[in-house]
């Protein structure tokens, strides 16, 4: 057998370059780059490898390690899962720091590689720098908190071991039902020693996801239980962005006159006037999904895992003969709430039930209904955003981008009270048009997401939506943005703080404590200069006092040649209405009679609440 003498960092390198793929019949990495913050853990084998292949597995250098990680999530996401980025770490903190971007990776079903240093495996200078001891576990290193977070695990401390981690790693990343992050720890000692590998592992070798087909039982109980329905209801999550089924389910809804909802992950799986869409479901959705919901007798959720904010913590499907089908290629999550589950991919089941389903089509009355409350909803929104307000609202500043940009153009949001606002008023015109990170509600991902996102969307408008509050949290990466050339226009809402949990902490009978900035301990009364602070990073930036300086300056940063920076002022009290009930911890005891009334609310909408069992026909 020939073999190749390499350290362990060159010959990971090596093969990750070798796996390629193919995205609408042309060849490309599976692999397409990595984010990099280097350290003693990684910067003197893994650096070494990767400077020698600077053309082949391009390195982009991150300003922190969680952010450059958040940036590789967002990228996959843009990318439908079909690349992945990798992101490496040193030892320590740096490593620790990707603990976050992993669990947003991991709630979100998106593919990640982490590689993050270790401490040295022969143990002889111990402890060393940044290391964590365990006082009874002595092979414990901070690389074991990945464990909760990671689909697939590993410390390589062996060179040719290696050889069959990190096919595993790359299986679990592409299989869509278990996709998710990976992580390999790699300790210094074992990056750099040199093993005789076989020349075969390095051969080029082309993957494609696969596409796994339900059972055809499934199939045949779905179809018999929704063709008896009268008010059929489609939920689409993100999964049928990722399975790219968005024509195939528009086209089943279409045919069979069922309403079509989205759950956040899934929002643009439809053009906001496709004539079956009904609008966003759930906490932060539209009276007009909730209301079909509500009455809805068959319900039909496709690549979604029902998180509480799709569900209103299981109170928005009212009807006590509501039967669920839940179609996912994943079992755990088509398992839920006791659904008839269909194990399969989006596309290939959506097919599947549409010829099982002969002549069957929704009673018109159900879809006059759906429009109704459509067009009362959309009513709703054009009135409110033509609203006058002292300050201008979250609604309208969405609605004057959402009028101006492009119809390709991609939205980045995260925590916050912008996805909410997103989620309800954001007219979509074209399909996979916008990520709302909302698996894990991570706040600090917006500009690194949008980073990431412009880099697999060159050509593509990124436009970045973000708080004041998540500005704050984690910025430098509008640096990152100027400097490696991905132009992405931020808009930064400023309404002094927390706002959205500020109005969650007065909905439940709070007093305003800790969230706004004037409800904070402070000495004096200085807010950010945002502008100057993006002008620093390298953006060009503005402000702007109201809703037509907003048109004009959003206008001037779609033409500007690098990255552009839009700083408003908007209500921190006032709210697009609409959404479901949401179950948080209200107190059961209080000194405040609010909290009281709140806890009494509380403990009656859970009277609502489905317990996973549901009747039978």
């Amino acid at each position: 057998m020939e073999t190749v003498r390499l350290t362990t960092g060159q010959a990971i390198v090596r093969w990750l370059i070798a796996q390629r793929t193919k995205i609408d019949g042309v060849e490309v990495p599976v692999f397409p780059g990595v984010f990099g913050i280097f350290g003693h853990g990684n910067v003197v084998s893994l650096a070494e490898a990767l400077a020698a292949v600077e053309d082949e597995l391009p390195t982009w250098r991150g300003h922190n390690e969680q952010s450059m990680a958040l940036a590789a999530v967002a990228f996959a996401k843009a990318k439908q899962r079909r690349q992945i980025m990798i992101a490496t770490s040193s030892v320590g903190p740096g490593s620790t720091n990707m603990v976050t971007a992993a669990a947003v990776a991991h709630a979100n079903r998106i593919p990640l590689l982490l590689i993050s240093g270790d401490t040295f495996q022969h143990r002889i200078v111990d402890p060393v720098l940044q290391q964590i001891e365990d006082f009874g576990s002595p092979s414990t290193t901070v690389s074991d908190t990945f464990r909760a977070v990671t689909r697939f695990w590993d410390r390589i401390t062996r060179p040719e071991q290696i050889v069959q981690t990190l096919p595993q790693a790359l299986a679990v990343m592409l299989d869509p039902a278990e996709c998710g992050p990976a992580y390999i720890g790699l300790p210094q000692d074992i990056a750099a020693e040199a093993y005789n590998f076989p020349v075969q592992f390095f051969d080029k070798t082309m993957h494609h996801i696969r596409r796994q087909g339900p059972d055809p039982r499934d199939i045949a109980t779905a179809a018999e239980l929704l063709a008896a329905a009268h008010k059929p209801l489609l939920i689409a999550g993100g999964g049928v962005h990722y399975s790219g089924a968005e024509a195939e389910l528009t086209a089943f809804a279409a045919s069979r006159g069922i309403p079509v909802v989205e759950t956040v992950a899934g929002k643009s799986t439809m053009v906001h006037d496709d004539p079956n869409f009904a609008g966003p479901i759930g906490v932060t959705g539209s009276t007009s999904a909730n209301a079909l919901a509500a009455e809805a007798d068959v319900v039909i959720a496709v690549g979604t895992r029902l998180q509480d904010f799709t569900t209103g913590s299981w109170s928005v499907f009212k009807n006590p003969r509501m039967q669920l089908i839940s179609i996912n290629v994943g079992r755990f999550d088509a398992s839920k709430h006791n659904a008839l589950s269909v194990v399969g991919d989006a596309r290939v089941s959506l097919d599947a039930l549409d010829g099982a389903l002969n002549d069957y089509k929704a009673p018109p009355t159900w879809t006059r209904r759906m429009l109704e409350e459509r067009d009362a909803w959309r009513n709703y929104l054009d009135g409110y955003v033509a609203g006058e307000f002292e300050v201008p609202t979250y609604a309208q500043v969405v609605r004057a981008i959402n009028d101006l940009a492009d119809d390709d153009s991609y939205q980045v949001a995260a925590a916050g009270g912008l996805p909410g606002e997103l989620n309800m008023g954001w007219m979509a015109k074209s399909v996979g048009t916008i990520d709302i990170e909302y698996g894990f509600s991570c706040m600090g991902y917006e500009i690194p997401g949008a980073w990431g996102a412009k880099m697999a969307l060159p050509d593509r408008e990124v436009v970045c939506w973000l708080g004041d509050g998540s500005y704050l949290m984690m910025n430098s990466d509008i640096y990152s943005t100027v400097a490696t050339g991905h132009k992405v226009i931020f808009i930064v809402c400023d309404n002094g703080g927390f706002a959205v949990i500020n109005r969650l902490q007065t909905n439940t009978g709070g007093v305003e404590f800790n969230n706004l900035l004037e409800h904070t301990r402070r000495s004096n009364e200085t807010r950010v200069d945002f502008v100057k602070h993006a002008e620093s990073l390298g953006a060009l930036a503005e402000k702007v006092t109201d809703i037509e300086e907003l048109r004009g300056a959003f206008q001037r940063a779609k033409t500007a040649e690098r990255s552009y920076v839009i700083v408003i002022e908007t209500d921190p009290y006032e709210w697009t209405e609409g959404g479901s009930w949401w179950e948080v911890g209200v107190p059961e005891v209080s000194e405040r009679d609010e909290v009281l009334v709140a806890r009494a609310e509380l403990d009656a909408e859970r009277k609502e609440q489905r317990l996973g069992i549901w009747a039978a026909p």
